[in-house]
């Protein structure tokens, strides 16, 4: 069995979501946003470890019921968050122990990945060294210097496009060198594997599922509820 340990980055202010509460405190079907998230990977005997970079709701008392029990398993340690995403990761990787390989690094408001998902995943990086489930790009791409109004600089070829899932699965020493060689601000980097491609790394995609949504806005919370209503009991985490 490949063992891994995960990341997740946690300290987003969630802006675009709105409302008093941390979108990861959101139920979602009875359950918090974060909390499936999190027993996608606590349910796996493959996972040694989990680092969660975030700050207030996951380290204190809002975090209760189904979350509270799932930050309360021994694998699982809370650490500061960073500026930016990429500064969180740099912060939770320094928790994961130098004997641990891999690193999953997920979403922590993508609540309904899948097992079959985290395998595909996982398969992919041990064959290939760092692999992300991605998903064809199915609109139309045109590149414009924003914001709008703005004229269009190119059609992007759609064929060759494809957005960006997670978890992203990586060697460890390959993201610590991506974090110590990365040649651009980290503020400039959105995406994890994006520090193995910056230093010459090779990163492949797997098919990404239409359910592994983010949770960004309250749309998208509507919607996982949609998907979450039509599964069979047994199917969701």
């Amino acid at each position: 069995m490949m063992k891994f340990a995960v990341i997740f980055p946690a300290a987003g202010s969630a802006s675009r979501f709105g409302g008093p509460r941390n979108k990861l405190l959101e139920p979602l079907g009875g359950v918090a946003v974060f909390a499936r998230a999190l027993g996608a990977f606590l349910s796996r005997g493959d996972v040694t470890r989990v680092v969660i970079a975030g700050s207030g709701a996951m380290g204190t008392g809002d975090a209760d019921g189904d979350l509270g029990r799932r930050l309360a398993d021994p694998r699982v340690e809370v650490c500061p968050g960073g500026a930016t995403r990429a500064h969180s990761v740099r912060n939770a990787l320094a928790r994961v122990g130098g004997e641990i390989e891999w690193v999953a690094i997920h979403d922590a408001a993508r609540p309904l990945v899948s097992s079959a998902l985290i395998d595909r995943t996982l398969e992919a990086a041990g064959r290939h060294g760092a692999a992300a489930p991605a998903l064809a790009v199915a609109l139309t791409i045109k590149e414009a210097d924003g914001p709008l109004p703005a004229a269009v600089l190119r059609t992007a070829p759609r064929h060759r496009l494809f957005a960006m899932q997670t978890p992203q699965i990586v060697r460890r020493a390959d993201l610590e060198r991506g974090f110590a060689e990365c040649p651009i601000p980290l503020e400039q980097v959105t995406d994890d594997v994006q520090l193995l491609e910056l230093i010459g790394l090779p990163v492949w995609l797997v098919e990404g599922e239409e359910r592994n949504l983010k949770i960004t806005t309250r749309m998208d919370m509507t919607l996982a509820e949609m998907l979450l209503a039509g599964e069979k009991p047994g199917d969701g985490t």
